[in-house]
């Protein structure tokens, strides 16, 4: 039952796209690269944080070892340390992904923002664009500003100065960097094709 699950998985993908990897590359084999190479890949595959494995950015990136090795760090800082916390920084990557309205993004971070300790009624407000009437301030600033950022690619006076006494300088610039690495992941995704696991139940409704 599973093999045919699998099966009628890859034959629902289109024609371009590796049902192993689930995009237009195929997955990168460790024996194939060289040995410097071989140490990035470990690091990325020995990485417990991530939350698709291969499948997803991380195995699209490793076609270019010397990116995900250059990046790598920074990426990290902007993930993990930030000054934000992980329930934060997972709002703020869930902005970004109702923005874009990017189903890959969305459906890895909904369930990493509620073992960060996000509130469902939170991720109902992003993922339904409601209103922000009782949120508390932090919370209401990171979504206004993704919603301005991200989605209207302008961001207003009001906003960024509210933003700015809540975060700080430094922390408002980790913040958006943090958005702006997400939009470009999402971008990597969709040119790349990047489709859900097989039976991975999609969490954002696009319309």
């Amino acid at each position: 039952m599973r093999d045919e699950t699998a099966r009628d998985a890859a034959a629902a993908l289109p024609p371009d796209v590796y049902p192993e990897s689930g995009n237009r590359l195929p997955l990168i084999k460790r024996e194939d690269l060289s040995d410097d190479d071989q140490r990035v890949y470990d690091r990325v595959v020995g990485d417990p944080r991530s939350l698709v494995g291969l499948r997803g950015p991380g195995g699209i990136r490793l076609h270019s070892p010397r990116l995900t090795e250059s990046t790598r760090e920074g990426n990290d800082y902007l993930r993990f340390n930030n000054g934000l916390g992980a329930r934060l920084s997972e709002l703020a990557i869930l902005v970004t992904a109702r923005e874009l309205d990017h189903q890959f993004e969305w459906t890895a971070h909904e369930p990493a923002g509620l073992r960060a300790g996000l509130e469902p009624a939170i991720i109902e407000v992003v993922k339904y664009r409601k209103p922000l009437t009782g949120l508390g301030e932090k919370e209401a600033a990171i979504i206004q500003l993704g919603r301005e950022a991200v989605g209207r690619r302008e961001v207003g006076s009001e906003t960024f100065a509210r933003a700015l006494t809540l975060f700080g300088h430094e922390g408002l610039v980790n913040l958006v960097s943090l958005m702006g690495l997400y939009t470009s992941t999402a971008i990597l995704l969709n040119t790349f094709d990047q489709h859900l696991a097989p039976g991975q139940h999609p969490l954002l409704p696009i319309p």
